[in-house]
């Protein structure tokens, strides 16, 4: 329902365009509160949230249990920075870890700066404990590959918008085909500190690889001595179905980097897990941030950890994910000319005769329904875990009707 006589989402659209640097194109949408699934807009609209954040908003919209641990943090301590220990950091850090199976976890807050922090801890692996000669140690990465937009990271894109124009840029970094396990053993050499690698590639349309290409990389990895580094910070934390998406094939990596719903939407909350022998590598002075591990992150974090626990986010991930699945493979032939569904995770490739997937998601959004296009005619879907059967199906019945003009 429309609450004021002239709408407020031009004007507000107007403003953020006037403002701020133009680093995104958003949708003409201007939301002013949220809960569960659903989005409100200043003019009383509300909309279907189908990308939740880039899985930032994997527990949905205010969940009441993250908003009572944020709140009550907020009455007690909200930062010391790392120079103290404060009560809820220790708790995070080995809920997480336990939850994770590994030894230690680093606190951070942005994703970017979680697979940062894996880069400096692999390179200094490399360096002390394989025995890498000094200013040597490389990484192998995957085309299609995003992991952040920090000078280093954009170093090894081969997204040439996230790309062109930042060098000069950062050497060790050999880049080759996402899903070849050939080219990837062919790449390794003695200077290899670690593979990093999304086990899902999310920016590049929700790319699954082929079966046996985890396993193959986890096996490499170990005979070859490199350090096999898990990117879940889109896929992990219940997003596929599981708690993470290397779980799916029985993959456990050397370091895990996660981020996004680990802060359950409120705080930016990131954090890379490993074992004592590779995260042990770091000493006072080496590495930190002011924020990181801060005393309300890890309030709300530690209850992102318990939610995930109980695994009901990972089988409602699964179950509804199937029934999304059903709902889009059944429009293929209809506008679709592909679909990629792992859990509540979907890349939909339209028929560029039709339209882009800029133009479908303008249309989705007029019907009420959010979602975000990537590379020309492709769509990402992302709902929040809370989702319902009902509302996934309004959602793929509104694409449907976007797909037949």
């Amino acid at each position: 329902m429309i609450v004021d006589d002239k709408l407020r989402t031009p004007g507000a659209v107007r403003d953020a365009e006037r403002w701020t640097a133009h680093n995104y194109h958003p949708l003409p949408v201007v939301i002013s509160s949220a809960e569960g699934a659903w989005l409100t807009d200043v003019d009383g609209r509300r909309y279907l949230d189908c990308l939740a954040g880039y899985s930032a908003l994997n527990f949905g919209h205010r969940h009441p249990q993250l908003i009572a641990a944020a709140h009550a943090q907020l009455d007690r301590l909200t930062l010391t920075s790392r120079a103290f220990i404060h009560d809820q950091f220790a708790d995070f850090c080995r809920e997480l870890a336990e939850l994770c199976g590994k030894d230690l976890v680093l606190p951070m807050n942005t994703g970017a700066e979680a697979v940062e922090t894996g880069i400096k801890v692999a390179r200094k692996w490399g360096y002390q404990v394989k025995g890498v000669a000094a200013g040597q140690a490389n990484i192998v990465v995957a085309e299609g590959n995003f992991h952040g937009r920090t000078t280093t990271i954009v170093s090894f894109s081969t997204d040439e918008d996230a790309r062109a124009d930042f060098g000069p840029y950062t050497p060790g970094f050999t880049v080759v085909p996402y899903g070849d396990l050939d080219a990837l053993t062919a790449a390794i050499d003695e200077n290899t500190v670690a593979v990093l690698l999304e086990p899902i590639q999310g920016e590049q349309g929700v790319v699954v690889p082929p079966e046996g290409y985890l396993p193959g990389v986890r096996q490499v990895c170990t005979e070859r001595n490199v350090l096999f580094i898990a990117d879940e910070i889109q896929s992990g934390l219940g997003r596929t179905g599981a708690t993470f998406a290397c779980d799916h094939e029985g993959v456990v990596p050397d370091m895990y980097l996660l981020g996004k719903a680990l802060g359950g939407g409120i705080v930016p909350v990131s954090a890379v897990a490993a074992n004592a022998d590779v995260l042990g590598v770091l000493k006072p002075g080496q590495h930190g941030s002011t924020f990181g591990g801060n005393p309300l992150a890890c309030a709300v974090a530690i209850e992102v950890v318990r939610l995930l626990a109980t695994g009901e986010f990972q089988r409602r991930s699964a179950e509804l994910g199937e029934r999304l699945r059903a709902g889009l493979e059944g429009l293929v032939g209809k506008g679709l000319v592909g679909v990629r569904v792992r859990g509540l995770w979907a890349g939909l490739d339209i028929d560029p005769a039709l339209m882009s997937g800029r133009e479908a998601c303008e249309r989705l959004a007029a019907r009420g329904v959010l979602a975000k296009d990537t590379h020309g005619s492709t769509i990402r879907l992302a709902p929040p875990l809370v989702i319902t059967e009902e509302e996934i199906d309004l959602a793929v019945t509104q694409l449907a009707e976007v797909l037949a003009g």
